[in-house]
């Protein structure tokens, strides 16, 4: 899962602006649907395969919530021909690593090796594909791991209801309105009839796309594609079912105890627009103004000049069909909630009023350029650019042209794009307070 308190997945950076590398790929589509791409790299002796699949938790019934989650768990079981409780000991005997994370939008497994041992990890994602063992003991075995991952990230840990209530308050219709983990009772009650019925709609090749990056030979990467995916049945690709959620008109008040904090936090979410929109890519950049660091607008305000938070932040979490735009502080000990939001309104007020400097507009090209170059600086961040920029977007050249989008966005559509979707009536506001 994405990091709720992470700004774009990435570390930005201050400092003198570098030029992304431009990353050379060639792409095609099998004909049972899986769609490959390869990016040759032969500087290290590492290469990193990846299958992303167009799943998430978007895509369950609202009965049966947290299935795409749980088969990130599953899928490691194992085949038909790997040995449960085999697919870590494969990778590490031969000096493998690999993982796999869940969104609302996307499913993603990935593995590094050396080099000369490509073949294998192409072998171990065809058998994750085509001959994954769901049976009663794997379910069992995972519901546990699932519930353990959900009282330690969630019902135990500090904050850890935040996400799920800026879902549910921020989305009534959009199946964005319940986390990727999901609802433990759900997936109690499911049958592994239904588990199977999930895998069969979902895992098809027509409904993924499979990445190398790193050192490679071409032409014999190729014939093992062939070998181990080609022969995969596929169907359908399944449809996207469309939401539309009411505008919100009039700012959303509400309250989330958490027995696991003693100090409140203040929230503030927008419903903001789809990742492949232009206007998500500026609210990035207005993210970073207010909030990347020390010297970023909110921070130097709540924390350092008024002293009114020991924490203050915001990001964009950029999904499929909507985003959401964040705001959050935690008021430091007599500071009250109300004070700490005059503050926030002022901040973005003056946002969605002035241009921001040119001093500003230089800093935030910079991390953004350097944001660029480090998203691509090892096999593993290519890999997964190329899938997502293929899968969500419907654009692989994005891993390159992304970055320029950002250097065309002026100072004018920072201010116009602030005003145009942080405004108070379009907002919801919870109070995150320690359980009474």
């Amino acid at each position: 899962m994405k990091k709720i308190f992470s700004v774009l997945g990435l570390i930005f950076m201050s400092g003198a602006a570098v030029f992304a590398q431009h990353i050379e790929y060639d792409e095609y589509t099998l004909d049972n649907g899986l769609h490959v791409i390869l990016q040759q790299d032969n500087s290290a002796p590492v290469v990193t395969t990846a299958v992303m699949y167009h799943v998430g938790a978007k895509d369950e019934n609202p009965d049966r919530t947290g299935f795409a989650h749980f088969f990130e768990h599953l899928l490691f079981e194992g085949t038909e021909n790997i040995a449960r409780g085999q697919w870590d000991k494969i990778m590490g005997a031969n000096g493998g690593s690999g993982n796999a994370n869940t969104t609302d939008d996307r499913t993603y497994y990935y593995e590094t090796f050396p080099s000369n041992n490509l073949q294998l990890a192409l072998w171990m994602e065809s058998e994750r594909m085509f001959h994954p063992v769901i049976n009663q003991i794997g379910v069992d075995t995972q519901r546990e791991v699932v519930k353990e991952e959900k009282r330690m990230r969630m019902d135990n840990a500090p904050y850890g209801r935040l996400w799920e209530s800026i879902k549910s308050n921020l989305f009534k219709k959009h199946p964005y309105r319940w986390a990727p983990i999901g609802s433990m009772e759900h997936l109690n009650a499911a049958t592994l009839d239904e588990f199977k019925a999930f895998f069969k709609k979902f895992y098809l090749p027509s409904n993924a796309v499979l990445v190398i990056a790193g050192d490679f030979d071409k032409e014999q990467t190729k014939k093992w594609i062939n070998e181990y995916f080609a022969t995969i049945p596929s169907g359908p690709r399944p449809a996207k079912n469309q939401y539309v959620e009411d505008l919100i008109t009039t700012q959303i008040n509400a309250v989330t105890e958490d027995p696991n904090i003693q100090l409140p936090m203040l929230l503030n979410a927008y419903r903001t627009p789809s990742m492949k929109q232009r206007d998500a890519r500026v609210l990035d950049m207005i993210s970073s103004v207010l909030s990347d660091g020390k010297s970023s607008r909110l921070y130097k305000r709540l924390v350092d000049k008024d002293k009114l938070a020991l924490e203050a932040s915001s990001f964009n979490m950029t999904e499929e069909d909507y985003s959401a735009y964040i705001i959050y502080a935690i008021p430091m000990t007599g500071k009250t909630a109300k004070e700490v939001q005059k503050v926030i309104d002022e901040e973005v007020a003056k946002i969605s009023t002035d241009l921001i400097s040119e001093r500003e507009f230089q800093k935030i090209q910079n991390q953004f350029e350097n944001a660029a170059v480090n998203a691509n600086a090892t096999s593993e961040g290519i890999a997964h650019n190329l899938a997502e920029a293929y899968l969500l977007y419907g654009d692989t050249k994005l891993v390159n042209t992304s970055i320029d989008i950002y250097r065309s966005i002026t100072r004018e559509e920072i201010r116009d794009i602030a005003k145009k979707y942080l405004q108070p009536n379009q907002r919801v506001v919870i109070d995150y307070i320690p359980q009474k």
